[in-house]
């Protein structure tokens, strides 16, 4: 298996972190927990993601908007506190951020080449858009991703791709991103009676699969199941949003998945990717619960211990 991590995808902010649930440094504790594993190697980034290929994908407000901490305050969820800058918010949060994006990059760079999967466990940030950003996130890495995958040739504008979202919240900044491009293909499993209720990007997925609030984890996996028996066979390649928000521990999620349910999950995505031969790079999406990093262990751990990879 193929991991991507950097110490540099933590968010620490000390005492400010008990302004949001997200455990900004869960990707070391993941890290820690998988790297004696013999059959997991490690990636990591060269740099961060530069501004100059993130404003090649945001639209001229959003170029502004992205370096205004009001916009970023509101975007993070979290009160503005008028002491703090936003360099202290760009060293703090943004900066991680960016190499999340550069994983991604990486990811997928690296699946286009050599096939395969790769989990980068950070990114995901399925909520942002070009003209947007909301809901933790900040910058839609896939999107980048993407723009810079056909910008430097390992893409063509007409080769098919697929998104899976399996995060517990609609993928709007996706379907937003891809709304007009029928290249793209969208398999999205969400919480219906939670944020974002967008009736607009919700019509965009291809195979959407909403799920009633308390949906517990035999149920959630047989839907899934199911829809991802719909996915064609031709698609060059896949971003998988694969978040722990699913978990009955996350306050925000509203889904009732256990540690070892997430973990199939994930066995029957990349069951149903490698059988057609589609690479792979897995994201990190949300996970707002303290089990989070202990789900994503289990789960990547499980999928090595099936021979994928």
């Amino acid at each position: 298996m193929n991991v991507i991590y950097s110490k540099h995808f933590n968010i620490n902010l000390g005492l400010l972190s008990y302004l949001h649930p997200f455990d900004g440094t869960k990707f070391k504790t993941i890290y820690d927990g998988l790297k004696t594993n013999k059959d997991i190697e490690f990636f990591e980034p060269s740099e961060s993601a530069g501004m100059d290929i993130i404003d090649e994908f945001l639209s001229s407000i959003m170029q502004h908007r992205v370096r205004n901490k009001n916009g970023i305050f509101q975007a993070l969820e979290v009160p503005r506190i008028p002491l703090i800058g936003f360099s202290f918010l760009d060293r703090k949060i943004l900066t991680p951020m960016r190499w999340g994006v550069a994983g991604t990059i990486l990811g997928a760079t690296q699946a286009l080449k050599n096939g395969g999967i790769y989990w980068n466990i950070s990114g995901g940030y399925h909520h942002a858009m070009q003209q947007n950003m909301e809901g933790f996130c900040i910058y839609n890495d896939v999107g980048i991703c993407h723009q810079q995958l056909v910008k430097n040739g390992l893409l063509g504008a007409d080769d098919k791709i697929l998104i899976i979202d399996t995060d517990a919240h609609h993928g709007n900044g996706n379907a937003y991103t891809f709304m007009e491009n029928k290249q793209v293909s969208i398999l999205d499993v969400y919480n219906a009676g939670i944020y974002p209720t967008s009736g607009y990007t919700r019509d965009r997925v291809d195979i959407p699969v909403p799920l009633q609030p308390g949906i517990d984890g035999q149920t959630y996996l047989q839907r899934y199941s199911e829809a991802l028996e719909k996915l064609d066979d031709n698609y060059c390649l896949a971003f998988v949003v694969a978040g722990t928000d699913t978990l009955m521990s996350d306050k925000l999620g509203g889904l009732c998945l256990s540690i070892d349910d997430v973990a199939e999950r994930e066995k029957l995505t990349l069951q149903a990717l490698s059988k057609r031969s589609v690479p792979t790079v897995m994201l990190g999406g949300g996970g707002y619960s303290r089990d989070s990093a202990r789900s994503v262990i289990r789960a990547i751990s499980a999928c090595v211990e099936s021979g994928m990879g």
